[in-house]
């Protein structure tokens, strides 16, 4: 893979990863544009990239994530369906569900009409959660079922976990900083289970560029963090279900 393409899906993953766009949507259908295909080898980078990302969350938010026994007890319990449905579903969703560019496009389209829809439903009711310790175990669990739904590509796990959050009566800063939390237990295990996987058979340069793709998305995605938490304060999610469909409708377009 050469060293620009490498680059620019570290970006992309470093911009999309915790927006509610579906960031392994977004690097399926750029690899796509730079005519990539989607080898065994390419769908492992990008899972293990989003490494670089979540590293992102652990020098912004370590302190909460660490130092927090509480905090820590509930990303647990919200991460436990996603580990138990990944660990049973790893061959289905990577042989099947990864490279299905129909499956990514049909995912954002539905995904965005479905956020456009809730955001004009839903209204903050008062007494909504608004501290992270605060979240009961309950509503964790039932963050987490709504994460595992993102498990199908162009879902969004960050679009998941953030309706979900809302959903169950959380305020809109407290699930969209907790969704960057849990993303850390999430992708840190479905990268490490699939490199245990596959890495034996990877080559020097192809952990290289896993390593350079690693790096980019680190740094965007700290840029990213923070462009969502001040947009969250002025704007819905609205305007982002809007994107989702523009995707995918130019995509079906492009691919007649």
């Amino acid at each position: 893979m050469q060293l620009l393409h490498v680059l620019i899906l570290g970006i992309v993953e470093g911009i999309t990863e915790f927006l509610p766009v579906s960031s392994t949507g977004h690097l399926m259908l750029t690899a796509k544009l730079l005519h990539i295909g989607q080898t065994d080898f390419i769908k492992s980078f990008e899972i293990a990239i989003q490494l670089g990302a979540i590293l992102a969350v652990v020098v912004l938010y370590g302190n909460q994530l660490f130092k927090n026994r509480q905090i820590l007890n509930k990303l647990m319990a919200a991460f436990i369906p996603t580990a138990l449905l990944g660990a049973v579903l790893y061959k289905i969703i990577k042989k099947f569900f990864l490279g299905n560019n129909q499956l990514v496009l049909w995912s954002l389209f539905i995904g965005g009409i479905f956020l456009i829809i809730f955001e004009l439903w839903h209204r903050e009711k008062e007494g909504a959660v608004e501290e992270l310790k605060d979240i009961s175990y309950p509503q964790a669990l039932a963050i987490g079922l709504f994460q595992a739904s993102a498990m199908v590509p162009g879902v969004s796990r960050s679009a998941a976990t953030i309706i979900g959050g809302l959903a169950v009566g959380l305020k809109r800063k407290t699930i969209v900083e907790f969704s960057f939390l849990l993303a850390v237990p999430t992708m840190l295990a479905a990268a490490a289970f699939d490199l245990f996987k596959s890495a034996p058979a990877f080559n020097r340069e192809q952990f290289l560029s896993m390593s350079l793709g690693f790096l980019a998305a680190f740094i965007v995605a700290i840029m990213a963090i923070k462009f969502l938490l001040s947009f969250i304060r002025r704007h819905s999610f609205i305007s982002f279900g809007i994107y989702r469909i523009v995707v995918a409708l130019t995509f079906w377009w492009m691919i007649k």
